[in-house]
């Protein structure tokens, strides 16, 4: 059953359970030893980071889908994502320049993170904190992004899963799947808690890959058969065809779906229910443009049912992965603490400069 790591980071002690993790992802991930080592480079940095300008945060370990999707099962990479509420970086630039070193960190720096990592991103607001997300993939994943037939498409996704309470198994999980000009992106919120909710959203995901071509809400109706074994699932689908510009929507349950659309969000309805368990008769499709600017966000309810990305998300375009852990960050804090599974996913175009 697949794991995510989330480890706080509040003193130097947990930076080694931080490089633990990312070495036992890569492990389940199956990467070769230098990409496993490059993980743990990655890891011991970003937590480091944490420790040093930050003084506490967490570091999230996954194992995702890559941000830019070939046909057929692709092979999946880990994610590291560190987040933080601390004073920020006041110069993100400097910040990557070879010499620019945390104490006590391996020395590495950000600069060298983002050249061993598959993607590397950072968004930093001084006074509200800092998010850095790095993937390291199998040694194929390195091939200038021009070499692979789906950049064409111009469409990225990305997401951040963070498992309530510190379990070892989050209840929800997303996915993304191709085929030929279309791609959907999927997310699943297993009913409940721990490994019986996360065997419903797994359940969710495998059956995705077998169905890749039909509709959203056709796909749904898939979902519910596999899903029948199970305590069931909040599961929404969004499927763009990028030859036409056309998103279309269908979801049950309580994942929530927001898309810009020109200077506002506009929210895509899904239908009561439970996938697996109480199905509603009919399942209805939201369709909408997809243009340039266009972004879409679903999100379980770790995020409160009525959020409203701020103005800026996104702009300028991002990393799908770092907007949704900006997204997963600003949802929690002390004063709000988060009371469920909490997973973010996140669908945009994105630049070749950013790919």
């Amino acid at each position: 059953m697949p794991r995510v790591w989330h480890v706080p980071v509040h003193d130097a002690t947990r930076v080694r359970d931080v490089r633990v993790a990312a070495e036992d992802a890569a492990a389940r991930a199956g990467l070769d030893e230098q990409r496993r080592a490059a993980c743990a480079l990655v890891a011991t940095e970003l937590a480091t980071n944490v420790v040093n300008h930050a003084k506490a945060g967490e570091v999230v370990v996954d194992v995702v889908d890559p941000a830019v999707l070939p046909e057929g099962r692709p092979g999946r990479a880990v994610q590291i994502t560190a987040l933080d509420h601390g004073p920020g970086i006041a110069d993100v630039a400097g910040a990557f320049e070879d010499g620019f070193t945390t104490g006590g960190s391996l020395g590495a720096g950000l600069g060298t993170c983002r050249r061993i990592a598959d993607a590397f991103g950072l968004h930093s607001e001084v006074g509200r904190g800092t998010v850095a997300v790095a993937r390291v993939g199998p040694a194929t994943a390195g091939l200038v992004p021009e070499q692979d037939p789906a950049h064409a498409l111009g469409v990225h996704a990305g997401g951040v899963n963070v498992p309530f309470a510190g379990a070892q198994q989050s209840g929800d999980a997303w996915s993304w799947v191709r085929s030929g000009d279309r791609v959907t992106l999927m997310l699943a919120d297993g009913l409940g808690h721990g490994a019986e909710a996360a065997r419903a959203s797994d359940a969710a995901v495998e059956e995705l890959r077998h169905c890749a071509r039909l509709p959203p809400a056709e796909m749904l109706q898939r979902l519910h058969t596999a899903l029948s074994g199970t305590r069931g699932a909040a599961v929404a689908a969004a499927q763009l065809d990028t030859w036409t510009g056309r998103l279309r929507f269908a979801g049950i349950g309580n994942v929530t779906a927001r898309l810009r659309d020109g200077g506002r969000w506009r929210t895509l309805l899904s239908r009561p229910g439970i996938v697996g368990a109480h199905r509603p008769r009919t399942v209805r499709e939201d369709e909408a443009d997809w243009t340039p600017g266009s972004l879409l966000i679903l999100h379980t309810d770790g995020l409160p049912s009525r959020w409203t990305p701020p103005a800026g998300t996104g702009v300028p375009p991002a990393d799908p992965a770092v907007t949704a852990a900006v997204a997963v960050r600003d949802a929690g804090s002390a004063a709000r603490p988060v009371r469920d599974d909490t997973t973010v996913a996140v669908l945009a175009n994105v630049p070749e400069a950013s790919s």
